[in-house]
């Protein structure tokens, strides 16, 4: 041993010696490390990516007068033909997940008519994960239906139930063996959260809309999951609830050890003053989903925004908030209070399937991805069981009645070429992911 050397080891030495209370009092923090195996990912739905989905229920809601949604869906970011291209993208951020979902249209177009090109087509890209290392997260169902499902009175038949679920056979007897998580229906109580929000002029352009199509198909009612009628929510409800246990059943069924659940539109909602109507809320718009949830492997936890209620409603967001497109308030700790009332209600563990925010400022992206996680993470520190983070969307996409206004992705797409530029924002999650630490 040199002499410098002996220097060196007696200066560590020393140093270790002279700072004993400071390990201890490092030790009793947390660690910025997620757990092993945590799920990095980025999501996207079929319908708002692949472009043409001719056969579904929203494609001739999108393409009529009189029609609540701003602009048709058209090509959307042509990841039907693209998908390999989304994947690499998904690999090169660092993550190691995605979560896409199933086109039921595509799969059955007509009623009892199965495509197994289809079917090939979704188990190419199950196969595209594995070959980029990432875990495949499958929704079978992403608000969209076969146009045939609606025109027969949607989620308010009595056979829908099992309808879905002998699509979901289907889809799990092609892709289930290789897929990580299942998610049924992807937040079916969205119409709940919207009934107090959107003003009356919104619902009855809805019900015209659908009046229109029902119409043109020569049918009493037309019934999307999506796009509805206040007086049909309630037979939607009792219709997705079956749709959903059916659904399990038959998954289950293919691959018992599959983990299966749904994902939830949630908001974090907080009481202010006396008599805050917030548990009033919550009942209405959860209670029965978070009931059911209870049987479920995991809840898929879908979070954008906080809701602060009073005795009389929603009070304004403060004075001074950043707002996302539509001027909603922008609240990074909103991800964690979702989360934990979510968990706290079912003691099921939960997946972040959906979180990020509209906005065209990328900048306020890439501050609000990190301040949301370190809120995540405090959560997870005190024992919340959190599977995964995927971020809404991996791509700038349509989005349902608004069209391609609001900008939720890590990437922009070119609509003429439909060439992907990742954002800044991409850089910062995926430098997260890559050291699965804040």
């Amino acid at each position: 041993m040199t002499q410098i050397d002996r220097r060196s080891m007696l200066a560590a030495a020393a140093m270790i010696a002279a700072a004993p209370a400071v390990s201890r009092a490092a030790a009793k923090r947390p660690s910025p490390a997620f757990p092993a195996g945590f799920l990095w990912g980025a999501a996207t739905a079929p319908h708002q990516i692949e472009g043409n989905n001719v056969a579904s229920d929203l494609w001739p809601l999108e393409n009529q007068q009189p029609t609540i949604f701003a602009q048709p869906s058209g090509d959307a970011c042509n990841s039907l033909e693209l998908w390999a291209s989304d994947l690499d993208i998904v690999k090169s951020l660092g993550l190691t997940s995605y979560r896409f979902g199933v086109e039921w249209a595509r799969i059955e177009p007509e009623k009892g008519l199965f495509s197994q090109a289809m079917l090939d087509h979704y188990k190419a890209i199950v196969a595209g994960c594995h070959a980029r290392g990432l875990k495949p997260l499958v929704t079978f169902n992403h608000f969209t239906a076969p146009r045939w499902f609606s025109v027969q009175g949607g989620w308010t038949n009595p056979e829908s139930a099992q309808l879905f679920a002998r699509y979901c056979d289907k889809v799990a007897r092609a892709i289930g063996a290789d897929i990580a998580m299942a998610m049924t229906l992807n937040e079916p109580n969205l119409l709940l959260i919207l009934k107090p929000m959107l003003p009356p002029p919104v619902w009855d352009m809805q019900r015209q809309t659908l009046a229109a199509a029902a119409k043109r198909f020569g049918v009493e009612k037309y019934v999307c999951a999506n796009v509805a009628a206040l007086e049909d929510l309630d037979a939607i409800q009792t219709g997705l609830l079956a749709g959903h246990k059916a659904a399990r059943a038959a998954i289950k069924a293919v691959r018992s050890d599959l983990p299966v659940g749904f994902t939830l539109s949630v908001l974090d909602d907080q009481a202010a003053g006396r008599n805050s109507i917030r548990d009033k809320v919550r009942a209405e718009t959860y209670g029965a989903w978070l009931e059911v949830a209870k049987a479920d492997d995991f809840i898929g936890v879908q979070n954008y925004e906080r809701a602060v209620w009073n005795d009389k409603g929603r009070l304004p967001h403060p004075d001074g908030a950043d707002l996302n497109w539509s001027g909603t308030e922008v609240w990074a700790p909103s991800l964690a209070g979702a989360v934990r009332y979510v968990h706290e209600a079912t003691r099921v563990p939960v997946l972040v399937s959906e979180h990020g925010v509209g906005t065209g400022d990328d900048t306020l992206r890439a501050r609000f991805i990190p301040a949301a996680l370190e809120g995540l993470k405090q959560a997870i520190d005190d024992g919340v069981p959190v599977l995964g983070y995927m971020h809404w969307s991996l791509l700038d996409n349509f989005e349902w009645i608004f069209g391609y206004k609001p900008r939720f992705g890590l990437c922009s797409v070119d609509p003429a070429t439909f060439a992907r530029t990742p954002k800044p924002s991409a850089s910062v999650l995926g430098a997260i992911a890559r050291r699965n630490a804040l």
